[in-house]
């Protein structure tokens, strides 16, 4: 089970640390994705890494603002979102596989479990 939660309003160049609780799971044997769906848009991946750490995905429109991390102990998923910008007004959600292969890694069909999603709007 994946509980998204740290969605809200904030004001462009604003940021924001989205997070993922995760249970039934051990974090640290799986990939885990946050992706993001705009009104009236396809849910987009947004940043992405595998279990090992060997690869790290990141949306060329967010590279740079946004950081992905995991606590295993915890077993929480982090977003961290910075200089927030307009366009990335979205519900988020959290996802994780045990298997993915290493060219799939931003790939929606590669992701098992997903959790129910997390609302962040970017307005002045």
């Amino acid at each position: 089970q994946l509980q998204a939660s740290g969605g809200g309003s904030v004001q462009p160049g604003g940021s924001l640390r989205l997070s993922c609780a995760v249970s039934g799971i051990s974090l640290d044997a799986y990939a885990i994705g946050w992706f993001r769906q705009a009104p009236g848009k396809e849910r987009e991946a947004v940043s992405c890494i595998r279990a090992s750490g060997s690869r790290v995905f990141y949306a060329d429109s967010v590279k740079g603002r946004f950081t992905i991390s995991r606590d295993g102990p915890k077993n929480i998923i982090y977003l961290q979102m910075n200089s927030l910008k307009p366009d990335d007004t979205a519900v988020y959600y959290c996802a994780t596989t045990p298997r993915v292969a290493y060219s799939a890694l931003a790939a929606l069909s590669s992701y098992d479990y997903w959790g129910q999603g997390t609302l962040v709007t970017v307005s002045s």
